[in-house]
């Protein structure tokens, strides 16, 4: 993976460090939430926050959006694969963007690993914990908005580089 729009990823070390900090953050922030969601939300409680937002409990075992439903280890294995992809990527060297891109990428998808990995049967059989819900769309997390963002954030990168255009926040 090459930098964003004119930048050099060689005349800044450690670039892929501030992704693996961005990651580390995002895992933290989901399960912590999660933890919050799991123990206050367990007996079915509902917490309305404002318009249609809410705090809902539910479990997925399929991927984003309730799709794949019974896809749980396959959709597991998948994510690792991507995330270590990412990773080895990460020690090519990166411009800002992408550095930011990947972190949130990997962060949420690690995030989800981790409920997969060690909630219920575990080995990739546990369902992830969602809890945003607006109610006019699907139930869902922290991870799933880091890895929202950091996909759209790579998509308008690689837009923007593909133009010529320079962009480094």
């Amino acid at each position: 993976m090459s930098g964003v729009a004119g930048e050099s990823p060689a005349s800044r070390p450690g670039v892929s460090g501030a992704s693996l900090v961005l990651s580390a953050m995002c895992v933290a922030v989901d399960q912590i939430t999660k933890h919050w969601a799991l123990n206050a939300l367990g007996d079915g409680q509902v917490i309305h926050v404002v318009w249609t937002l809410q705090f809902n409990l539910a479990f997925n075992g399929g991927m984003a959006f309730g799709r794949g439903q019974g896809w749980g280890p396959i959709i597991g294995v998948i994510a690792t694969v991507v995330v270590v992809s990412l990773l080895v990527s990460m020690r090519r060297g990166m411009g800002r963007l992408t550095t930011v891109s990947v972190g949130l990428i990997v962060g949420g998808a690690v995030g989800n690993i981790v409920d997969r990995l060690f909630r219920e049967d575990g080995l990739f059989r546990g369902r992830v914990v969602d809890f945003i819900d607006f109610q006019w769309f699907p139930v869902f997390n922290v991870a799933d908005i880091c890895i929202n963002v950091g996909g759209a954030l790579l998509v308008l990168g690689y837009v923007a580089s593909s133009r010529g255009k320079e962009v480094t926040s």
